[in-house]
């Protein structure tokens, strides 16, 4: 790890303001986009997916028939297609994969299960569009990690074919911040604290219990979805929630690939742009779901 670009990271981190406003800090969370620009080469396409505003990331040489849907951290509250552009194109580069990017309705205004009926409403956009689920990963960071788990239970509780994999970026998939890492990597982690995470899930919860399936995947039932590839970082409060959902993709006999990277802290990936470990990743990820891909294809041709 180089030590002096993650300095430059937490450096780049420790400019928030102090106790912004959710309006703020959704503004400054969009405002990202400008501080990391998408490459010029990548073909950008705003549309309406079954009701949900969405994006297409197109880079050169994207497979047409190969598409990530892409669900973006933030806590359920904040982040949009403008603040993950960057993270968005530098994946679907990496994966020789269109990438369409969903803005799921946010909390409070819209709490669960809104975040989860978009992201379905995603997945059939792509299927009623023509893409085979064995060309389709779904991706995610964050609370879009986690939504990225709960989307995979809903679409097979709604009868629908898993897609070849999905990738989670530090998921957050426990509502109640009950692992033990939430305070044994409190002071290395520049991102995300238990109080902080809590005002987030009760604005999303409003109400709802933080252990409902959908919202809190940790207690899923997970047997039949689609294998899956977790990236988390070994400075970051969230690492038991990998761990932990790790432990239970096991036992319900899910194939599931946990990778935990050393020094690096939570959604690393976002900051590609600033760190080597960032773009490793990427390509890592990018590496697995084409070969998902390419897997998932010759056993539905076999099929």
């Amino acid at each position: 790890m180089s030590q002096q670009e993650m300095d430059q990271v937490r450096a780049f981190l420790a400019q928030t303001a102090a106790n912004p406003s959710l309006e703020e800090q959704r503004a400054m969370y969009d405002g990202l986009g400008a501080i990391f620009p998408t490459p010029g080469d990548v073909v950008l396409e705003r549309l309406v997916a079954a009701g949900v505003p969405a994006e297409w990331s197109d880079p050169p040489g994207a497979a047409p028939d190969r598409a990530i849907l892409y669900l973006h951290g933030g806590g359920y509250v904040i982040g949009s297609i403008a603040s993950h552009r960057h993270l968005v194109a530098a994946l679907a580069r990496a994966s020789g994969a269109r990438a369409l990017s969903l803005d799921y309705r946010l909390a409070p205004e819209h709490p669960f299960p809104a975040a989860v009926e978009d992201a379905v409403a995603g997945y059939r956009f792509l299927l009623g569009s023509g893409f085979s689920p064995a060309k389709i990963a779904i991706a995610g960071d964050s609370a879009g990690g986690g939504l990225t788990v709960a989307s995979l239970v809903a679409i097979r509780e709604a009868s629908l074919p898993q897609p070849a994999c999905a990738f989670c970026i530090s998921p957050w998939v426990d509502l109640e911040g009950l692992g033990a890492s939430m305070t044994s990597k409190a002071a290395l982690d520049p991102m995300v604290q238990h109080q902080g995470l809590g005002g987030m899930a009760q604005a999303y919860l409003a109400g709802a219990s933080p252990r409902t399936p959908l919202a809190a995947p940790l207690y899923a039932d997970l047997r039949g979805i689609a294998p899956l590839l977790v990236h988390v970082g070994s400075a970051e409060t969230l690492l038991d929630d990998s761990t932990r959902l790790a432990a239970a993709a096991a036992a319900a006999d899910v194939d599931l690939r946990l990778e935990s990277w050393p020094g690096m802290i939570h959604v690393w990936h976002f900051f590609h742009t600033m760190l080597g470990e960032g773009r490793e990743a990427i390509e890592v990820a990018g590496a697995y779901i084409r070969a998902r891909m390419e897997a998932a294809g010759k056993l539905s041709v076999a099929a």
